[in-house]
């Protein structure tokens, strides 16, 4: 696969996920500093403002960043998986690797109908690649697309 190819981009629902999923991971922490807070542990706004800019970053720009620095592009013969911010990872799974293929919903995906698809290959380090943030409909076309054609292929 050609380098500069361009990536196929996640389901745009797949942000409203990554920030829901964002939200529940920083509201302890701004819990923790209002707790403080209210406490009078610490001058006022010491720790509440910076956990709160941070909590802000964290919800609004980062799944943005990660929205953008993941995509994929599926091919005849394999399924390309670009992502990382910080670090890349650029992953070519060929199907005649594939053993088997998953697709899974948790419940914020439910929410957003959105789905995780999953190519188990032989080995057993980094056996599994996973593909997050696809329409349910496109996973479960993915998957049966690439079904056929590791049928086709072992006959």
């Amino acid at each position: 696969m050609d380098e500069t190819e361009d990536l196929t981009p996640l389901h745009p629902d797949h942000v409203r996920a990554l920030r829901a999923t964002a939200i529940i991971g920083a509201l302890p922490f701004v819990i923790g500093a209002l707790v403080l807070e209210i406490a009078g542990f610490l001058p006022p706004g010491a720790f509440l403002v910076p956990v709160l800019l941070v909590a802000a970053f964290v919800v609004v720009r980062m799944p943005l960043r990660r929205y953008s620095a993941r995509g994929y592009v599926m091919g005849e013969d394999r399924l390309r998986v670009v992502r990382g911010i910080l670090f890349r990872s650029d992953t070519v799974v060929p199907f005649g690797r594939v053993q088997h293929i998953d697709v899974d919903q948790g419940p914020l995906e439910r929410i957003y109908d959105l789905a995780t698809l999953t190519l188990h290959t032989a080995g057993n380090h980094n056996a599994s690649v996973h593909l997050p943030g696809l329409a349910q409909a496109d996973a479960l076309a993915m998957r049966e697309t690439i079904r056929a054609r590791i049928k086709r292929d072992t006959m």
